[in-house]
């Protein structure tokens, strides 16, 4: 049996300069940093501006990005704790994790 994810769409724009994932809240910048090494995305830092604890739209904003890694056919190693913890709460994730990582 699979599991339905449901998504809020977040319009959400991969800086490959800056090597992140950005989005705006109330005008305000929301990214994910990232590293890329073969077919594998390293995500290393969550950077949100100063009162923002939305922990429900962070989960939403990694939801989409792992839908991200998906249609990019990418592995995904999450070295931030916190996007650890998500792969924890959200094991219909964990097939994105490459071979040898267990969380």
């Amino acid at each position: 049996m699979e599991a339905t994810v449901i998504l809020e769409k977040i319009e959400i724009k991969d800086n490959t300069f800056a090597r992140q994932f950005e989005t705006l809240v109330d005008g305000k910048l929301i990214s994910v940093e990232y590293s890329f090494q073969e077919k594998k995305i390293f995500l290393t830092r969550i950077n949100v501006f100063d009162g923002f604890d939305n922990e429900e739209f962070i989960n939403d904003l990694l939801k989409n990005i792992m839908e991200i890694a998906y249609e990019r056919k990418l592995k995904v190693v999450p070295i931030l704790p916190k996007i650890a913890l998500f792969f924890r709460k959200n094991s219909c994730y964990r097939d994105l994790l490459p071979p040898g990582i267990k969380i």
